[in-house]
């Protein structure tokens, strides 16, 4: 017993330590050394260009991982503070924003999803209802994402928790399993098709990918004030027209083997049998989401914000026992968000503040200067876009170009609605080009499927069509609402 114990105690230590990554540490701290040690540019306020070394080192770091994001965010807002570039109160300023909070208990309200298994539930109703063809089963998958999206804002948890695992098992029933080289019979094509469908999802809700509050909230920060109606209002169309038509190319470009799966609605059936007819809890979780999906499409003429209704939501969750206190202290992940996006919110609204984003975005103006603005957001837009091979997560490329690029296609003419909501639907929809490009790209590529070539070059013919749907029905949507 005793020489086990201290192995399980040498195994801990272990994992502790294997949190830090030393070299990545010296080099994200390097790089923001090298920064802060250039010569602030004439007319800039010398905190703004500390501020703007922080930062980069920041992002450098969610990128590079030397520790956990929360990590991270928090050795960056000691560093803020230890520098003196801002006062303590100043760096502790993202806590307090009402949009953070947003995204953190609508954390807490999908993992009623999960926790009920009524995410699972919808998934294989709509598997049996139309799961008896293959394109029909993804379609189903996609839909079940969709319903789902509003109220879970981690796209990895929807994607990775929910549609991910009813994907593999699907797969294997159908003897498709990338181990016996059977993975192009359907597991492949619906592995494809369940990662991109979460990919417009996430585009199509302010709160159904974690990084979308912080676009808001830097938006916000240059006077474009994004409602949740008027974003999901936004992005309807296309999202609709994008959930069509994807499955279907990848259908055309990546046939799976099997064509009919009349199993797949046996399965979901037999499913649904074990599971028994709806819970209580689960009435209760349906009663929840339709009532805060109500409040954020309603909820602005009754004067509730969409951080109100939230904690409207989780209390009622609350109080019915479908969350106890102790779901709400083991999410681990919302709690990890509170901790990167206050860092990141506060760094950026302080950049803006002081000049640097101004500054930036003047210089960046000066290189589209004389441009029409559509055709300089265009530019912009597809810069922004396809720099996402550069990152490795949603947010860090919000964090390091949204704010700039905003500014920068606002200073040309272009409208600001438009340009802040074109790249915010861009901030999820850049996540179809790698495999490591947003959260659950490496749960659904992680299963082995689809190989990397495979999955790089679909991916780049998925992200022209995303432009070309989001450019075009989007744009003569956009120009129905009159947001330009």
């Amino acid at each position: 017993m005793g020489s086990q114990k201290q192995l399980q105690k040498k195994q801990v230590k272990g994992e502790e330590k294997k949190e830090v990554n030393f070299i990545s540490l010296i080099i994200t701290v390097a790089v923001g050394a090298v920064i802060w040690f250039i010569s602030a540019p004439a007319g800039l306020d010398e905190r703004a260009w500390h501020l703007f070394a922080i930062f980069v080192a920041t992002i450098i770091g969610l990128i590079i991982k030397p520790l956990p994001m929360g990590g991270v965010a928090i050795l960056s807002i000691t560093a803020v503070v230890l520098t003196r570039t801002l006062g303590l109160k100043e760096a502790l300023s993202g806590f307090q924003n009402t949009t953070i909070w947003l995204i953190v208990i609508a954390f807490f309200i999908s993992r009623g999803f999960i926790k009920t298994g009524l995410g699972n539930r919808i998934a294989y109703m709509f598997v049996k209802k139309f799961g008896k063809k293959t394109l029909g089963l993804s379609y189903s998958l996609i839909v079940s994402d969709l319903i789902l999206a509003p109220a879970m804002p981690s796209n990895t948890a929807r994607g990775g928790g929910i549609i991910f695992p009813i994907i593999h098992s699907l797969s294997r029933t159908f003897g498709s399993d990338p181990k016996d080289g059977t993975e192009k019979k359907i597991g492949a094509y619906l592995i494809k098709v369940g990662f991109q469908g979460n990919m417009i999802t996430s585009a199509m809700f302010m709160t159904a990918m974690a990084a979308n509050p912080l676009a808001a909230t830097i938006a916000k920060s240059a006077g474009v004030n994004i409602t949740w109606t008027g974003w999901v209002v936004a992005a309807i169309v296309p999202g609709i027209v994008s959930l069509i038509v994807i499955p279907y190319f990848i259908y055309k470009v990546f046939p799976p083997e099997i064509k009919e799966t009349p199993v797949a609605a046996n399965i979901a059936t037999q499913k649904l049998k074990e599971m028994g007819p709806l819970k209580k809890a689960e009435w209760s979780m349906i009663a929840v989401f339709l009532l805060i999906l109500a409040l954020w499409i309603f909820g602005e003429k009754l004067g509730i914000d969409s951080t109100t209704t939230a904690l409207i939501g989780l209390s009622v969750l609350l109080i019915t026992s479908v969350l106890s206190w102790n779901d709400v202290k083991k999410e681990e992940g919302a709690w990890d968000t509170l901790v990167w996006f206050a860092a990141l919110v506060m760094m950026a609204t302080y950049l803006n503040d002081l000049g640097m984003i101004p500054c930036f975005s003047k210089w960046m103006g000066g290189a589209v200067q004389g441009l029409p603005w559509i055709w300089a957001l265009l530019i912009l837009a597809l810069i922004y876009f396809y720099t996402h091979y550069f990152f490795a997560s949603n947010t860090a490329h919000v964090s390091a170009m949204y704010a700039a690029f905003l500014g920068v296609a606002i200073t040309t003419g272009a409208p600001p609605m438009l340009t802040a909501l074109i790249l915010g639907f861009f901030s999820n929809l850049f996540g179809c080009l790698t495999h490591y490009g947003a959260g659950p790209a490496p749960v659904f590529f992680g299963s082995g499927y689809v190989s990397q070539n495979k999955w790089w070059s679909i991916g780049f013919g998925i992200s022209i069509i995303y432009i070309i749907i989001w450019g075009i029905v989007g744009g003569l949507w956009w120009k129905v609402l009159g947001l330009w």
